[in-house]
């Protein structure tokens, strides 16, 4: 059976019978990350269901609703980030015990890679690093991985430069991350420094502030009724944890307790 090398993917029911599923992203596409609504300053995920379903059925109830006519819940799902995994991967995003690993066909250890490869590959994109670690855990040798790591250099499917261009895009406009905290995650996917350093070029200050402005504002609601003191710790301690350097940090949250008109004179210049 021949197995295309694309991002599509065919999942298989018990009896063999092909259930066919939709291309998944590639090295360059980007879905916003995973925020809660008070953190994401552009909206972050949205929760989605299946489709309208609300024809009536034929001696009973609607569809999707209850007997009695009333609409039936129906809980959303979470659209996964760029590079995350499934639910049963790490959090480093590689499959440790998953099925893509132990499916690999016996034999040809080249051939084992490829296959591994191949299905972490599918739907998710995924670091050299990451399928090298997905590799050594399978006791794949070493110059088998290598050989197929490199291959799939050369025909594209392996892209460290496209997956961190695309990680920066998607976990700052998803999660708002800044430049250090993204670096900081490309750093455990094994992307190399020179990479990172230009991926992570496509952020500037100016847009680091922009955002930084559009996550103080949602999360300004929530901490009204508090102490003075109490909402600057707030505030900044969650510009800290996204990577904002602390002099833009009391910038952007000195203002924005200002335009409340909360008395910021306390606030010097050396930090918080």
């Amino acid at each position: 059976m021949t197995r295309r090398t694309d991002w599509a993917e065919y999942e298989y029911d018990a009896s063999g019978a092909p259930r066919g599923r939709g291309a998944g992203g590639d090295a360059g596409s980007a879905v916003a990350g995973g925020a809660g609504p008070e953190d994401t300053p552009h909206g972050g995920d949205r929760l989605y269901g299946g489709g309208d379903d609300t024809g009536p059925r034929e001696g009973g109830s609607p569809r999707g609703g209850s007997r009695d006519g009333g609409p039936r819940g129906r809980r959303g799902r979470r659209r996964r980030g760029f590079g995350e995994a499934a639910a049963d991967a790490e959090d480093g995003g590689v499959l440790s015990s998953s099925r893509a690993e132990q499916e690999a066909p016996p034999g040809d250890p080249v051939e084992q890679a490829r296959a591994i490869c191949l299905r972490l590959l599918t739907g998710t994109p995924r670091t050299r690093k990451q399928l090298a670690d997905a590799l050594r855990r399978r006791q794949i040798p070493d110059d088998a991985a290598e050989e197929v790591l490199s291959r799939f250099e050369e025909v594209g499917l392996i892209n460290d430069g496209a997956f961190a261009d695309a990680w920066v895009e998607s976990r700052h406009h998803g999660r708002g991350l800044a430049r250090r905290a993204l670096a900081r995650e490309l750093r455990t996917k094994g992307v190399e420094s020179t990479v990172i350093d230009e991926a992570v070029s496509q952020l500037d200050s100016e847009q680091e502030e922009a955002t930084a402005r559009e996550l103080v504002a949602r999360k300004l609601r929530s901490t009204r009724g508090l102490d003075r003191d109490k909402r600057l710790r707030r505030l900044a301690g969650m510009l800290a944890r996204k990577g904002y350097p602390e002099g833009m940090a009391l910038r952007v949250v000195r203002q924005a307790l200002e335009e409340e008109g909360e008395d910021t004179e306390f606030l010097g210049d050396d930090g918080f």
